[in-house]
């Protein structure tokens, strides 16, 4: 049995929390003296209502919440946020219709970075600044941000189960005995890369706004930008160089930087087998696509490793800002940047796709199964960082490989259905599931909004970026009817 008095009351806390957001953008369109501050005033008091009403059905709930629970409520809590976070963006007239608004929302809190509006260089400061938080907040997860404080809810068990199944990886690892001290040291390092992600942008050029912004973008590597050009609009190198670099910290696993930083090991950094598969990946994209447009683009070689490396992050992290136009690459640059979203950075960070350590056990089954083939009575274990990897979670990964195929294989062939080009299909799924953003084709192109797809689209959209956000099995558990079984 779902224990609903429980999730409404979490509900209910962690729309405070969203009000709040909007009332620091409503602080950022005061300082620009815009016509957005009642917008955002509205927006918040009625999430407090909401949140209110949702504690108030919640009231005397029993301190327990089930694994079941824990997977409803983290699913309901990107659905419920996002439809929250639509409130600015309607009640505004920014967005006309529902969907755009709620695919907008979807978009920045999955850390996805697709935009359907054409002209974000037209919106006011608070509403920029709106979408880019919405990202920040999203980056670790929104159940990142409450783990510690649901102890007093609903037990210290309740943070495990719901640390679970909205974490990222196939590894669930802590830093101390206590999963809230874990959490608060794993901000401690998101908070200190914000930090000086920001200082960064200040020193290169942009003032406090554009810094804050672009900080949360390249930090939660989400990619929503506040120019039409993103970061090709600053027309500086030293601004991309920054951008990568802390576009690709924020794919290495938090709990690795941590070790490296404030434990002072930075050899686990390089022992690390995920980290080093990261490295590889992106050091060879970045030469085959930088010798792609010195010989058949006619690129300078300091110009065309720019653009290589920024883009190469940029997909891999799944963040999706950009400075150059990709789309007008040699195709088979296309190939090399969807193999990179599809693979992701690292688990344990703000990014999505496949994640490099699940890569890196695909390819040490397969040779385990070369070896086996020869040698069929050895025994063969497999080791992430010397960590072994027990059968389980092999299934698991089998599992996961096969339904994040399926489900690719089948919204695509619903988007082609819906008469977008073959390129463009197959890349809006991959850059949704994976949480990336832009898609490579010619319709909707790396630089140009989805405003243009359908909005029965839109929606499919939208779910794959949460699907892909909780990394698929939490909602589709949720939707199975042996969830719903009260005998099971």
């Amino acid at each position: 049995m779902i224990n609903f008095k429980i999730i409404f009351s979490i509900l209910g806390g962690l729309l405070y929390q969203e009000a709040v957001s909007m009332l620091i953008c409503m602080g950022v369109a005061l300082w620009f003296g815009e016509d957005d501050i009642l917008l955002f005033a509205a927006s918040a008091i009625l999430t407090v209502f909401a949140g209110v009403m949702l504690r108030f059905y919640g009231r005397n709930a029993t301190n327990s919440l089930s694994r079941r629970d824990a997977y409803l409520l983290v699913t309901l809590i990107w659905v419920v946020y996002s439809l929250f976070a639509t409130l600015p963006f309607l009640l505004g007239g920014y967005l006309h219709s529902f969907t755009d608004a709620y695919f907008e929302a979807m978009s920045g809190f999955t850390t996805t970075g697709a935009t359907i509006i054409d002209d974000v260089e037209a919106l006011p400061h608070g509403i920029l600044f709106w979408r880019s938080l919405t990202q920040w907040v999203g980056g670790l997860g929104i159940v990142f941000t409450v783990i510690a404080v649901i102890p007093s809810v609903a037990g210290s068990s309740a943070s495990i189960r719901v640390f679970g199944a909205e974490s990222t990886g196939p590894f669930k690892s802590k830093l101390q005995p206590r999963l809230s001290t874990s959490v608060r040291y794993i901000w401690m390092v998101y908070l200190l890369i914000s930090v000086c992600c920001f200082l960064s942008y200040m020193v290169f050029g942009m003032n406090w706004y554009e810094a804050a912004n672009y900080t949360m973008s390249s930090v939660a590597t989400g990619g929503f930008s506040i120019n039409n050009n993103s970061t090709e609009a600053f027309h500086s190198p030293a601004l991309e160089y920054v951008t990568t670099f802390f576009c690709f910290l924020s794919g290495t696993n938090f709990t690795l930087l941590y070790t490296t930083v404030f434990k002072r090991k930075v050899k686990a950094l390089f022992r690390d087998s995920e980290f080093r598969f990261y490295i590889l990946i992106v050091a060879g994209a970045t030469a085959f696509i930088m010798c792609e447009l010195i010989f058949r683009n006619h690129y300078a070689i300091e110009h065309a490793f720019r653009s290589a490396v920024f883009q190469v992050v940029s997909f891999m992290t799944t963040t999706g800002l950009f400075n150059d136009n990709a789309g007008v690459w040699p195709h088979v640059t296309w190939v090399v940047l969807a193999v990179c979203m599809f693979f992701g950075a690292c688990s344990g960070s703000t990014t999505g796709g496949l994640k490099c350590v699940r890569c890196v056990m695909i390819l040490k089954v397969l040779r385990n199964e070369l070896v086996q083939r020869i040698h069929p009575n050895a025994v063969l274990p497999l080791k992430i960082s010397d960590q072994n990897v027990p059968d389980r979670q092999r299934v698991s990964l089998l599992a996961f490989v096969t339904a994040y195929l399926m489900l690719f294989f089948i919204f695509a062939f619903i988007i082609i259905a819906a008469g977008v080009d073959n390129t463009n299909a197959i890349t809006i799924c991959l850059s949704c599931l994976s949480n990336v953003g832009p898609t490579l084709g010619t319709e909707i192109g790396p630089t140009m909004s989805w405003s243009q797809l359908p909005d029965f689209i839109k929606w499919f959209c939208s779910f794959m970026m949460l699907v892909g956000r909780l990394e698929i099995f939490t909602v589709l558990v949720v939707l199975t009817p042996a969830f719903w079984n009260k005998n099971k």
